[in-house]
């Protein structure tokens, strides 16, 4: 039996990550009464007494209690961050295992692991694995287009689109400093800072991550069939993860794998023109967060 604790149960990736272990043989939830979970000696207890804390917590708040864990010494439990706070910080195992060869190895050793961004999971989804076949250098530009359920956006947003208040579409970010961006440079693999335009539309879960591609300006110049392979290679044996690829007009849309971990992989090419779209398709609430953690912490649980 192993006792986890969410810090952060009541906010929109707690929930769902309580959801999805509620009932699960082997896992007992353990919990702190509201008018307890900011308190620090309350907090310290807890944390001694279970096997592994998930923080699903604002960023400060999540560092503040990554402090409390190291404080802790032989007491401290196993750390899942679900926040940005931890995700390019030394010492935290990144928890995106289909990452490269290995790396679901190393989240199940870890002590510490810090949950991907929905963005960067996407981003990084489609470039890793090019840039570790050479397929595209590291040096190359890249633009990065995201759209997102408005859920991911936080208890003000969810209540903006439930309500009415809020557009039916809108980019943010256009000071291109958005937060998952140090984590999609690094764990991309890429040496030029990619472009990263991000938006959210006026639906509650799923999200689309596209990568433009002129296959002409890359010294390879793969074909569709070329790309796909890449793809099938790196995602070989992932349970979560598909492949598909065509050079027909066709339409994606964002919803259709709400409520799963899985992530789809598609490659869109028009041969003649030496053009490509990356798209990777997938629930942000899902592969793109709570769903992850919970892959995460089944791989620390040996499960």
């Amino acid at each position: 039996m192993a006792t986890i604790f969410i810090d952060g149960e009541a906010g929109t990736t707690g929930l769902q990550i309580r959801e999805k272990l509620d009932g699960v043989s082997g896992i007992e939830l353990a919990s702190l009464a509201p008018e307890a979970r900011k308190d620090p000696a309350a907090k310290q207890k807890i944390y001694e007494d279970v096997d592994v804390v998930i923080l699903c917590l604002p960023d400060e708040a999540a560092k503040e209690a990554a402090k409390l864990v190291d404080a802790m010494g032989v007491k401290a439990p196993r750390v899942i961050d679900a926040s940005s706070a931890h995700r390019v910080a030394p010492g935290w195992i990144y928890g995106f295992p289909e990452l490269i060869a290995g790396q679901d190895e190393a989240v199940a050793k870890a002590k510490k692991v810090t949950n991907p961004g929905c963005h960067a999971t996407g981003a990084i989804a489609l470039l890793r694995p090019l840039v570790d076949a050479g397929l595209l250098p590291k040096e190359t530009p890249v633009s990065i287009t995201s759209v997102s359920g408005y859920s991911g956006g936080g208890k003000s947003m969810i209540e903006a689109y439930e309500t009415g208040k809020a557009p039916a579409f809108e980019l943010y970010g256009l000071a291109l400093e958005h937060k998952h961006m140090p984590e999609i440079q690094l764990y991309s693999g890429l040496v030029a800072r990619p472009i990263f335009v991000p938006s959210v539309g006026n639906f509650r879960q799923g999200m689309l991550v596209s990568v433009p591609l002129h296959l002409d300006a890359l010294p390879k110049k793969p074909t569709l069939a070329d790309l796909k392979a890449v793809f099938d290679k790196h995602y070989d044996g992932r349970n979560f993860f598909r492949v598909f690829a065509t050079t027909e007009n066709a339409r994606i849309e964002p919803e259709l794998l709400n409520g799963s971990n899985d992530i789809e992989i598609h490659v869109f090419a028009n041969e003649a023109r030496r053009q490509a779209v990356l798209t990777a398709k997938f629930d942000n609430l899902g592969k793109g967060a709570s769903g992850a953690a919970v892959q995460n912490l089944m791989l620390m649980l040996g499960r």
